[in-house]
């Protein structure tokens, strides 16, 4: 093993990277043509296609992220034809990008063979691997800030940055600012760091705090042509106060702060190789020379602490793919600790990556987001079922549906019909908003019913068997009415439900009765013959 890991290392990175793309176009072959998920659908991919179409680095709804994941969607559709299919291989691309600055980065710390066990580990992550095929912009900015981060801890062995270095540093965390904006909390992190050490007299380099620094530049040109272009800065109103504004509250971020952790060590098993190098504490040091030194540490372990708490402060919706750089730097710890204490590290890692696996399937009994694990394959094979059945038996329909069904069914390029459904949309399927609905049965004679809160089927038991704890109450308070309770409330009736391990999607319809009046027709316009 550690020769076939000395070989791998040897070899140059344009070697490697098709073996890393192989594997994981071949891991992710199921879900390539997979029609386009929630945000995607809902951002990315409208945004890149307004590039696709038009040329346009603003897309339509003025959002203020950086338009660097448009550009690359958008030629590659230029090159290709637009497709599905060319968008998922695309993504896998900047995967495997990510997990070969993985293998670099470990292997200059640790060696090749905590390369192989930390790159394997991060590849079957749950949260790594559902993102592997997602456009969403995460993935990109995760693979420049990755092959960043490789750089970086590169450079620390040198006495003097080569410009070289310097040059890659400044470029590579420039790309990752412009592919999503709050990927600047990386190099602002190391940048005051490098100041730290150098006011405090260690070694230090000012060239190298320079090239950390650079890429607020770009960033910064960014959201100036923005606010030259629309009037806002970033993003409009709706936007900023969602994902900024709304959150300097003292008890969002505490509250933040809480979820955060638990995305950082608890979730999608994560949390046992951190156990694990717990444990492994208590055990006598094999080597001293198997310990990276203290100052390629304490960047990794900055690194974490300034994501933890940036993140808890920034962005609206608490999703764990924010954080997609920072796992492979937490799995590295673990795994440095492992090797440090014990010779039976290997199988330490054989357990955890089969403890990875397994949450690929099996859901955690919390709330979580679909797209953590293979859960939102579940989502959109019975959303792509529903729409099928109303596009062949109900072709004419006008659907009532909530977001994001509203816009598979209205954009036929998403990939769940080949044409334009008419839509009635409503924001969600709470009780008030089904309600509401129902005040203009006119406007609709189908629905289209799903979760747009995911909770797995034991979750929503245990919430309906404890009312009383602070959770179940707002999941009884906010919860979607499942497809009899929404036919009951609407007057029409549970046509089709599908239904995939606990993701399900219900066509509603509705027979309506309507008055009808005839107008009497002048004797003027009538024939002689039928006067």
């Amino acid at each position: 093993m550690r020769t076939i890991a000395q070989r791998l290392a040897s070899l140059p990175n344009l070697a490697l990277f098709p073996l890393f793309f192989a594997a994981v176009a071949l891991a992710h072959l199921t879900l390539l043509r997979l029609p386009y998920y929630w945000d995607e659908a809902g951002y990315y991919i409208p945004a890149a296609l307004d590039f696709y179409h038009h040329g346009w680095l603003i897309p339509h709804f003025t959002n203020a992220h950086p338009p660097l994941p448009n550009i690359l969607l958008g030629t590659l559709w230029h090159i290709t034809g637009y497709n599905i299919f060319s968008t998922r291989l695309l993504v896998c691309a900047f995967a495997a990008a990510g997990l070969l600055a993985v293998f670099r980065l470990t292997q200059n710390l640790l060696g090749p063979a905590a390369a192989i066990a930390v790159t394997a580990l991060t590849a079957c992550y749950p949260i790594w691997f559902a993102q592997s095929t997602l456009a969403h912009a995460d993935i990109f900015s995760a693979a420049f800030t990755l092959c960043a981060f490789a750089v970086y801890f590169a450079s620390l062995d040198e006495p003097t940055p080569s410009r070289r270095s310097l040059i890659l540093l400044a470029t590579l965390f420039s790309l990752a600012a412009l592919s999503k904006e709050t990927a600047i909390i990386q190099p602002a992190a190391l940048a005051a760091l490098e100041l730290y050490r150098y006011l405090r007299k260690r070694s230090a380099s000012l060239a190298r705090f320079a090239a950390l620094s650079f890429p607020l530049l770009p960033l910064a040109a960014w959201f100036a042509w923005h606010r030259f272009r629309t009037g806002f800065t970033f993003g409009n109103p709706e936007f900023l106060r969602y994902n900024a504004t709304a959150n300097f509250t003292f008890a969002h971020v505490l509250s933040a702060l809480y979820t955060r952790g638990i995305h950082l060590l608890w979730q999608r098993n994560i949390w046992l190789p951190i156990i694990l190098a717990l444990a492994c504490l208590f055990l006598p040091r094999r080597s001293q020379s198997l310990i990276p030194n203290s100052y390629s540490l304490i960047p990794v372990l900055v690194l974490i602490a300034a994501n933890w708490l940036a993140f808890s402060i920034l962005g609206g919706a608490l999703l764990t793919r924010y954080l997609l750089p920072v796992y492979p730097l937490i799995l590295l710890l673990c795994v440095a600790v492992w090797m440090n204490r014990t010779r039976l590290w290997p199988l330490l890692t054989v357990f955890t990556a089969a403890a990875f696996l397994s949450a690929l399937w099996i859901d955690p009994p919390t709330q979580f987001a679909p797209e953590d694990n293979l859960t939102y394959r579940n989502m959109i094979v019975v959303h792509q079922q529903a729409v099928a059945y109303i596009d062949e038996h109900y072709p004419g329909a006008t659907v009532l549906t909530a977001w994001p069904a509203s816009i598979e069914l209205f954009n036929p390029e998403l990939g769940y019909s080949d044409r334009q459904i008419k839509v009635f949309p409503i924001d969600n399927f709470f009780l008030t908003s089904v309600q509401s609905a129902a005040q203009s049965p006119g406007d609709y004679d189908t629905a289209l019913v799903f979760p747009t809160k995911y909770a797995s089927p034991t979750l929503r038991r245990y919430y309906l068997d404890h009312p009383n704890s602070s959770r179940a109450r707002d999941y009884i308070e906010h919860h979607d009415l499942s497809p009899r309770e929404a036919a009951i409330v609407l007057g029409g009736r549970v046509e089709k439900v599908f239904e995939r391990d606990g993701e399900w999607a219900a066509v509603l319809r509705f027979d309506r009765s309507y008055e009808a009046k005839l107008n009497p027709i002048p004797d003027n316009s009538l024939p002689a013959t039928q006067k």
